[in-house]
């Protein structure tokens, strides 16, 4: 039997000017980061690094920013304002270098906190449902303080972790955040999702970036054959088409036979349906969404979204102008292994307008917008439209397609700026 203590003892191995790392997602240590912001007042300058948080990250929150810096490797609900203030900021870098960031001493990490599943007979407990960069993160720390969570899956893959290997453990059961992606699904989306389903050719191997047009994809792909899935993260759409043999991963080409992930958010159902689950292999995001090893796959198709695209081709995905949203994540990395794959199709699919009315399909990026996908690495993009395909394409031909598919309303104004920029269209 391990010697567990309480989140407060675990906690204090946490000293001012630390750099420490919070696992991310459904994994999300708010129990103890609820306990630093107790103990904040004997903690200044502790830097803060992670991808996706969940929950209520209590130390993100303005009263504690002499004691927190949040420097935030993908930016996420629960620390945007932080990282958009004077309290924290934000690295842009591929999801797939992370772990280089860790290992290599440009971020090394002193405290790594992490959920993880209880330890089995041979005592080693999973990193659960998100391996991606914590892998790193807890082979690289100078500690490693963990919650064993009950309710957390066991997984698959590359999380294993001796419980020897903790410095601190705390016994926690808590409900894991969840996500229902499919609930949001509206008829838009489903059109977008149709239009997506149209390019993806039987015995394709799929990666889905996150939310709901790459869950309406899957909700589309029911009658696909023997698909495959090589993906940063799953959600809940993924569950019937494995159930159904839609997704078998007969014809992938690497890791044949197995779903390829490195983590998943989703509902509790996603989460019983992972844990033990021998098909599904959780790995290390350095593994996962290493360009050489996604275009090993054959017909990789990567679906991904963005916040906006210019008439030339550039996805902005991770910021609203000087704003930051998201992050680089994994968008650039599955792009570029998708279009290397033999018969691969790098997608970006977006609706043609926000929820608010908002133009998608636009001029100009915003000033201060991030460009995350180049226009040379552009080749698909899909709204509730159409598809058109840039690549090869010249810039007034590029603008003509993305025209095509814009918001009926959009267009005249989008003819115009066109007309404007090339005297042509």
């Amino acid at each position: 039997m391990h010697h567990y203590v309480s989140a407060q003892e675990a906690v204090s191995v946490i000293k001012s000017g630390d750099r420490i790392f919070s696992h991310g997602s459904a994994c999300t240590p708010n129990y103890f980061l609820d306990e630093l912001a107790r103990q904040s007042d004997r903690l200044r300058d502790v830097e803060f690094v992670s991808i996706t948080q969940q929950g209520s990250v209590e130390i993100a929150k303005p009263e504690y920013k002499d004691s927190f810096y949040i420097n935030s490797l993908f930016t996420s609900t629960p620390v945007r304002d932080a990282v958009n203030s004077e309290r924290g900021d934000f690295v842009p870098v591929f999801l797939s270098e992370i772990p280089t960031l860790f290992k290599s001493g440009f971020l090394p990490i002193d405290v790594a906190m992490v959920t993880v599943s209880p330890p089995d007979k041979h005592g080693y407990c999973t990193l659960g449902t998100s391996v991606d960069v914590a892998r790193s993160a807890v082979d690289t720390a100078g500690k490693i303080i963990a919650i064993v969570n009950p309710l957390m899956p066991r997984t698959h893959g590359d999380g294993m972790i001796h419980i020897s290997r903790f410095d601190k453990v705390v016994w926690h059961e808590e409900e894991l955040l969840t996500v229902d992606y499919g609930a949001k699904v509206g008829e838009e989306e489903l059109k977008i999702g149709g239009n997506v389903a149209e390019l993806i050719d039987d015995r394709s191997t799929l990666q889905m970036g996150i939310g709901t047009i790459p869950d309406a994809v899957l909700k589309s792909l029911g009658n696909h054959k023997d698909l495959g899935i090589h993906t940063e993260m799953i959600s809940d759409g993924a569950i019937d088409l494995i159930l159904n043999d839609v997704v078998n991963n007969k014809y992938k080409g690497t890791h044949t036979n197995q779903t390829i992930t490195s983590f998943c958010f989703g509902t509790r159902r996603l989460y019983d349906f992972v844990d033990d689950n021998p098909s599904i292999s959780f790995m290390d995001v350095q593994h996962v969404n290493f360009p050489i090893n996604i275009m090993k796959n054959k017909k990789m198709t990567a679906i991904n979204s963005a916040i906006e695209v210019d008439l030339t081709g550039q996805v902005c995905a991770d910021s609203i102008g000087t704003y930051q949203f998201s992050g680089i994540g994994g968008q650039m990395d599955f792009m570029r292994g998708a279009a290397l794959s033999e018969g691969g199709k790098p997608i970006i699919a977006i609706s043609s307008r926000t929820k608010k009315g908002v133009p998608r399909i636009v001029p100009f990026l915003k000033q201060g917008a991030g460009v995350v996908t180049t226009r040379g690495h552009i080749h698909w993009v899909v709204t509730e439209y159409g598809a058109v395909n840039l690549y090869g394409k010249n810039l007034r031909q590029r603008a003509k397609a993305l025209i095509s598919i814009a918001h009926p309303d959009d267009r005249e104004m989008l003819e115009e700026a066109a007309y404007q920029r090339f005297k042509q269209i």
